[in-house]
């Protein structure tokens, strides 16, 4: 008896665990070309398509590096050359009326295209950088940081 509780209790917890990592989940690589890592708890994770990314994650391409990335809401950000950019914040629950997103280009370029955050909230849509912050009003812009 004492083995099964044990069992279940690890159980349990494994599906915890499971649920707390897909609630952090915000997007996924759709494609990378080149060299791309994405620095996560102060370790580096080469990305394939599929890839899932985390919320302070920070991405960073090397030269003629590339990767497009599609957050759960359908917005599109392309991440260009020698860019490094981090996802400071981001929630889509539309159920509840709660958004935000925030990116920090610190340096390279980025194309970014809204997706259903956009439209439903587009003052909870900010893209800093070392210099200026981009309030999103439109649906597709380019950033660059040199």
């Amino acid at each position: 008896m004492r083995n099964m509780m044990a069992g279940v209790f690890v159980l349990i917890l494994s599906f915890a665990n499971i649920a707390i990592a897909q609630e952090e989940h915000v997007a996924i690589f759709k494609n990378v070309s080149g060299n791309v890592k994405i620095i996560r708890d102060k370790s580096d994770i080469v990305p394939v398509a599929g890839t899932q990314l985390m919320k302070s994650d920070v991405i960073v391409s090397g030269p003629n590096s590339s990767g497009g990335i599609v957050f759960k809401d359908g917005t599109l950000l392309t991440v260009g050359s020698s860019t490094e950019i981090e996802i400071n914040r981001y929630v889509f629950q539309p159920e509840k009326a709660k958004y935000d997103f925030s990116l920090y280009l610190r340096k390279g370029e980025a194309i970014y295209s809204s997706g259903k955050l956009g439209k439903l909230s587009p003052e909870s849509i900010s893209v800093n950088t070392p210099r200026a912050t981009v309030g999103v009003r439109g649906t597709r812009f380019i950033v660059k940081v040199d």
